[in-house]
This record gives C-alpha cells, structure tokens and sequence, in this order.
C-alpha cells in the first residue's frame, strides 16, 4: 500500500471542452489539452485562492472564480510533453463532506452521476486515512455518503 491511494483506486474525472478536472480531499487537479510542441513560454497561468487563469499562445483557455478557497502558494502547474497542462490547487477545507461539485462557480459543473461518483471516492479516502492499515482502494460503498459518510469517530476503539 505504498502508492497514494488516488493511484491505487483511479481518479473520477469530470471532462471538459479542453481537458478534465479531479480531486481529491486534499486537492483539485485540472488537465488541459494544449497543441503539441506548446512552450511554457507560451503558457499564462494566475493561481489565486479562489481565481484560476490560463491562456495558452494568447487564447484564453480558462479564468474564473474556483468553486470553493485553495491555498494560494502552494498552486503549481507543469507543461508535460508540451502537449499537457496539469495544474494542482490545495484545498483550504480538506474534508470529505468537501466535494467540489463544479471547478468554476458556474463553470464546469460535474453531471448527477460523476458528482456521487466523486463524493463516493472522498469518502472512502477518508476511510483510507481514518484507517491505515486497511485498503480502502478497491471497496464498494453503498447507503448515505454524501457530505463525507457516517462519522464513526466517537465510537470506542
């Protein structure tokens, strides 16, 4: 069980025009689609607690205000053989019941199906925290799960 558990169990993606956005509980990853042989030198990218902006050879590709706060300083992107933008947002609240339904406030919403799939999977990674020595990767979850699941933390050990 040494790889992350987002490895280990996949991503749910919600796609885009340009790309596909994901998270996870302690962060929300945004891939873009860009011509082969891009430079980062052709790249614009703003990461602000909550405004993202990205323009690739002066085409805007993406800006709007974030769903919900990241941590501004630790936002990064890459350009990945210069055919892929990847950047990563840290979330400010990391909690399960933390499920971003949308990337933008009013942009790029994930559909009914995705948006369960995605609460699904910040729940069983919080399983995964809460209880280390399990593999939570593989295990179906069935019943009330959204806002994180059922909080079993004040149960005796």
């Amino acid at each position: 069980m040494s790889a992350p558990f987002e490895e280990r169990s996949g991503v749910v993606p919600c796609g885009t025009p340009w790309g596909r956005w994901y998270q996870t509980l302690e962060e929300v990853f945004i891939e873009v689609q860009v011509p082969p042989g891009t430079r980062a030198k052709d790249v614009r990218c703003s990461l602000q607690s909550r405004h993202v902006a990205l323009s690739v050879r002066g085409q805007e590709v993406l800006q709007g205000k974030l769903f919900d706060s990241t941590i501004a300083d630790e936002g990064t992107w890459t350009l990945e053989d210069r055919k892929l933008i990847r950047i990563v947002l840290m979330k400010t609240n990391r909690d399960a019941g933390n499920c971003w339904t949308s990337l933008l406030e009013n942009d790029y919403a994930a559909d009914p199906w995705v948006q369960d799939q995605m609460q699904r999977k910040l729940t069983l990674e919080r399983f995964q925290r809460e209880n280390p020595g399990f593999d939570f990767s593989g295990a179906e979850i069935s019943g009330n799960y959204s806002k994180g699941g059922p909080d079993f933390s004040s149960l005796e050990k």
